[in-house]
């Protein structure tokens, strides 16, 4: 599976896809292989404020627990209600149905740090 050339990728594995002054925020392809199967996922609230850096998410696996982190601040204005019963879609499709919550974006300049496909691919390789 190819990493979507339109998204934006941190190091700890989160996906971006921006959309106007709001951010659809995922675990990537590689990051849900190394966790395994999927079998619950902590949302935040709608309407939490977080920093960048904040875990805004838990993501549990049979395998091992793991946290997601704010790629940049803002509000959450939308959450993935669908992985609550089924949490296996971020195996299935952790780019697309997968996602797990949307923010309204504080600061656009925040995301200036987050890599391109091509960057995220060769950090990736080189762990």
């Amino acid at each position: 599976m190819g990493y979507p050339a339109e998204y934006r990728y941190t190091k700890a594995h989160e996906w971006i896809h921006l959309q106007g002054n709001q951010a659809r925020i995922g675990i990537t392809q590689h990051a849900q292989a190394e966790l395994g199967d999927i079998v619950f996922v902590e949302l935040p609230a709608v309407g939490t404020a977080v920093q960048k850096g904040d875990n805004v998410a838990t993501v549990e696996s049979v395998k091992a627990v793991g946290d997601v982190f704010a790629p940049v601040a803002g509000t959450v204005v939308d959450v993935n209600a669908d992985l609550e019963s089924a949490p296996e879609t971020i195996n299935s499709s952790p780019h697309e149905s997968g996602w797990i919550l949307v923010l309204e974006i504080a600061d656009p300049s925040e995301l200036d740090d987050a890599l391109d496909v091509a960057a995220y691919e060769s950090f990736i390789a080189g762990e």
